[in-house]
């Protein structure tokens, strides 16, 4: 299901299920994490194969779950995309095409969110009495809002690229974005993985303030020649 193809700077890994339009069960779920886990490049773009970025859930395998199961489910997912958050590679994600429900989770999950002219997104749980429960009702409303989140969480309702970007799902939309994450790799690897960190930190004010602080002081002595010769 997922295909790993790792450069010296940056990892792609593609759901490959085009036939169930890269539908995530359990197996998939741990196959992502596992991957996750294991990579150590600098930025790694994440992306569909076929029409679809993610349909979310394996709605086969959802409809046989119990509540006991339906928990474990749950928790699969989440250990899953909290690995992409807490990755020291940058995770870009790369839509084209329908992302749905947990396809939405996983770009959430991502650290940028690019996506192309045809790219649509929907949260359509409601719709079957369910709702994403893959980290989806904690990083919706921190990356558009309490109200947007209730809006496409209650709904059910698709949103293209254009309405995505004015909410702050995605950042950009563009024709190739590969490109975007390609972009990326050309900043030093360090800066990358400290910005990630600090952006991702959820302590307190103050702690995360002397974190920043040591952070940037690491940085400019790692930096020093680079910043003297740009002055």
């Amino acid at each position: 299901m997922i295909e790993v193809h790792a450069g010296s700077a940056l990892t792609e890994l593609t759901l490959n299920d085009p036939a169930r339009r890269n539908a995530l069960g359990s197996d998939d779920l741990e196959e992502l994490r596992e991957v996750v886990e294991a990579i150590d490049t600098p930025v790694t773009y994440v992306s569909g194969e076929g029409p679809a970025f993610c349909a979310g859930a394996d709605l086969d395998e959802v409809g046989e779950l119990n509540e006991l199961r339906a928990r474990v489910f749950a928790r699969t997912g989440q250990r899953a995309f909290r690995a992409i958050e807490k990755s020291n590679s940058v995770f870009v994600a790369g839509i084209d095409g329908p992302a749905r429900g947990g396809g939405v989770e996983l770009a959430l999950a991502c650290d940028l969110r690019v996506a192309t002219p045809e790219a649509t997104f929907a949260e359509p749980g409601v719709q079957l009495g369910i709702f994403g429960a893959w980290g989806g009702t904690i990083r919706l409303p921190r990356v558009v809002g309490e109200g947007n989140a209730l809006d496409l969480s209650l709904s059910g309702r698709a949103v293209d690229a254009e309405e995505a970007r004015r909410m702050g799902l995605v950042s950009q939309i563009v024709d190739e974005p590969k490109a975007v994450a390609e972009g990326v790799t050309e900043s030093p690897d360090d800066a990358l993985m400290e910005i990630k960190k600090r952006v991702r930190d959820s302590d307190p004010y103050e702690t995360q303030a002397s974190e920043e602080a040591a952070a940037f002081g690491r940085l400019l002595d790692a930096h020093a020649a680079e910043i003297a010769d740009s002055r």
